[in-house]
């Protein structure tokens, strides 16, 4: 009885009852959303399956300790790439190519498997232990240990990024996000860091300006599809034929579910795959402003809790993977809200644990399991120096 009890005050019931919303959340809007869905398919049930799997891979990594999973990094971050560069050498029957892009592995029993979405926690995991490891070889900061620490998470960071960039733009922005968010916390001067947010925002800012007075300066060095992207971006309802479609369409739902919503499996307005990357519309057409804003809570309460746990945590190990789990999903759902109302082009990135898809719910859920794995295994420290803790 006293060992259940101190499993019972070890698990995080918190984030686990924000789990179970998400779930609820999901399995509803997409059941909804499938309604008007081009597949004859039941991707609700579908859903359902991806978060009984996501479960079982959330218990697992949780029984990992803290030394456990250092020492695994780099055998997770061999895997990763390994499955990531795959993809370019893959026969078509295994990694078929859709929509321009291959970004799956199409296994039997299993369906398909997109590896960025585990390359991302296995990235996280990575540039955590490097953090770790560069300070405790150099105590003493000076500028140029910061700058070397600088080029380790940018250089480590490269890897996946170069790999996924080509085909999946958002998932690589993701990956930035990650990356940002570990060197921001990670101690390195403000002389560094500082002169880098100049020369990105200024070169975000120019990318921009170019996307909005002048897209077709960009013609040279973008695609056709992005351009079109761009374009329907810009101009939804000149686009609204063609690549403007999801979004017009995803702007006339949310706006007509005005304040309540017109109510569940009341939809009207048809959205092609609404089910995965425009789940949100589904949510502001059918519970209107008050539905979507009690969603987007969910989503603050969940970066609040792991910015808690990422405080608390004993281990700066720990606390780099809380704080690289929050870059992931806070640009997740920045980005994937905003594209869906017109403030930000659509990449093609799903709104974590609500959009319907196997290798998204499958890596968010890993990456939950780590940090229930922080509090599972958490040690009490009778004194601040750590020698000596009451298990």
């Amino acid at each position: 009885m006293n060992r259940q009890n101190r499993i019972a005050e070890r698990f995080d019931w918190n984030l686990s009852l924000l789990l179970f919303l998400f779930f609820i959340i999901s399995c509803v809007a997409i059941y909804s959303g499938q309604s008007t869905s081009q597949y004859n398919v039941n991707f609700a049930l579908a859903q359902v399956k991806n978060y009984v799997a996501g479960t079982v891979i959330l218990a697992i990594v949780m029984y990992f300790d803290t030394e456990q999973v250092k020492k695994l990094a780099w055998y997770l971050f061999g895997f990763g790439f390994i499955l990531q560069a795959g993809l370019f050498v893959a026969p078509e029957w295994l990694a078929e190519e859709r929509k321009g892009a291959t970004l799956w592995y199409q296994i039997k029993f299993l369906g398909s498997v997109q590896p960025s979405e585990f390359f991302k926690i296995f990235l996280i995991i990575a540039l955590a232990k490097v953090t770790v490891g560069h300070h405790k070889k150099f105590v003493a900061k000076t500028f140029q240990t910061d700058l070397l620490l600088l080029l380790k998470i940018g250089g480590l960071t490269f890897i996946p990024f170069a790999l996924i960039v080509v085909e999946d733009l958002g998932t690589a922005l993701v990956i930035l996000a990650i990356m940002t968010g570990i060197i921001l916390v990670s101690g390195i001067t403000w002389k560094l860091i500082l002169p880098i947010i100049t020369l990105g925002s200024a070169a975000v800012a120019g990318i921009l300006y170019l996307v909005i007075q002048a897209p077709q300066y960009l013609e040279k060095y973008v695609d056709t599809y992005q351009m079109y992207r761009i374009y329907a971006w810009l101009d939804p309802v000149g686009h609204r034929q063609g690549d403007g479609l999801q979004l017009y369409n995803s702007l006339h739902a949310i706006g007509s579910g005005l304040l309540s919503g017109k109510g569940f499996y009341d939809r009207q307005v048809y959205i092609p795959d609404v089910h995965t990357d425009f789940i949100f519309s589904v949510i502001g057409e059918e519970y209107g402003f008050i539905g979507a804003s009690i969603v987007i809570g969910l989503f603050f309460l969940l970066i609040y809790h792991l910015t808690k746990t990422a405080l608390e945590a004993a281990d700066p190990f720990n606390t780099y993977i809380c704080v690289g789990i929050i870059g992931m999903i806070t640009f997740h759902v920045f980005q994937n809200i905003g594209m869906t109302i017109q403030v930000l082009p659509i990449t093609g990135i799903p709104l974590p644990f609500i959009s319907y898809g196997g290798s998204s719910i499958m890596g968010n859920m890993m990456a939950m399991g780590l940090v229930f794995g922080m509090k599972f295994h958490q040690k009490n420290y009778m004194f601040s120096s750590g020698k000596n803790y009451v298990d």
